[in-house]
């Protein structure tokens, strides 16, 4: 049987505790209603109140919104939510605390750092080999980590030149019917990559190094024949490539350079029967040296909490359709 026990965490800084609260103390509310425990601010501490496991969850989740506050970061309700669930499960909290260290830093002076413990396992990864392949559902800042990667990697001349790239696949559209030149057509596919440029870079910047040839946003089909040196090179959308096209891409690597690939193997385009080069690399290349698989879940989305919700419901779909399969091929549902 639990018994009641109170847990104590001093306030060393007024403004940081508030950030910690939230707007009329909701984040507080959000930790009581989630975890079944009171929350009280009194005398420069916080006295936390209930059943034992509880209150050292919510002691575990108050201390790490804390230790935000203390970087200067503002605590968001997708945080508090973020370290509500990891509380219920001390093995996905790897790599112990999350990183002070900044990934990059925009033309504006914003910091760039890791959210989740997912991306800082991604951002390690990037950093210890030549070539990631960075997995997992929208939302989880796969893409745009893999740009301020690049933009630092290029910033300390690590790197003469960024290489971005997709597959230019429709989604259920007609590239053939959209107006102007060819550029015009696959524009609208690469967007989402000059959009992480210019938010990192600043406008000017970007112009300048495009025009320069530094910065080069192109569709995969142009990649072939080309050997690419010092260069990062990020491959978006990934799954949208075949396993033909995934082995081109990857044989373009040069001296010097870095690879990133990113894609969700929920969210497949190709036609038919065509099958995912980024699902097949996955059987091919595990294992070999120098490369590594990071898989980012519905836990690790950073966008709008709706976000998460919405992948996890299309993930029990998907999972609820395998079960019925498998019984329908008299098979159970547990096996």
């Amino acid at each position: 049987m639990e018994i009641v026990v109170e847990r104590l965490i001093g306030l060393d800084d007024m403004e940081q505790s508030l950030n910690v609260f939230g707007f009329a103390d909701r984040h507080l509310r959000m930790v009581e209603d989630e975890l079944n425990v009171k929350v009280h601010a009194r005398n420069g501490e916080l006295r936390i109140t209930g059943f034992e496991h509880s209150a050292d969850r919510a002691a575990d989740v108050l201390n790490r919104l804390l230790d935000i506050a203390r970087e200067g970061d503002a605590v968001t309700e997708q945080q508090v939510r973020y370290f509500i669930s990891l509380s219920a499960d001390p093995e996905s909290q790897r790599g112990g605390e999350l990183p002070s260290d900044l990934v990059c830093v925009t033309y504006r002076g914003k910091p760039i750092k890791c959210k989740t413990f997912g991306q800082k396992h991604y951002v390690g990864e990037i950093r210890r080999n030549p070539i990631v392949f960075g997995i997992g559902p929208a939302g989880t800042g796969k893409t745009f980590l893999a740009v301020a990667m690049a933009v630092k990697a290029f910033r300390e001349k690590l790197v003469s030149r960024i290489i971005l790239t997709r597959p230019a696949v429709e989604a259920g559209e007609r590239l053939g019917f959209l107006p102007g030149d060819l550029q015009s057509k696959v524009d609208p596919y690469l967007r989402p990559l000059y959009d992480s440029l210019y938010q990192i870079m600043g406008p000017e910047t970007y112009q300048t190094h495009m025009e320069r040839g530094i910065i080069e946003v192109a569709p995969l089909a142009y990649m072939r024949g080309r050997t690419l040196d010092e260069a990062f090179i990020i491959l978006d959308e990934a799954q949208n490539t075949t396993p033909e096209q995934m082995k081109m891409f990857l044989t373009r690597m040069g001296v010097g350079s870095r690879t990133i690939i990113t894609g969700d193997v929920t969210q497949i385009d190709l036609p038919g029967s065509t099958r995912s080069g980024l699902i097949e690399s996955q059987r091919i290349l595990r294992g070999v040296e120098g490369i590594s698989f990071v898989h980012l879940s519905a836990r690790d989305v950073v966008r709008h909490e709706l976000v998460q919700r919405i992948v996890l419901a299309y993930e029990r779909d998907v999972k609820g359709k395998e079960r019925q399969d498998r019984r329908d091929r008299g098979g159970t549902a547990d096996e």
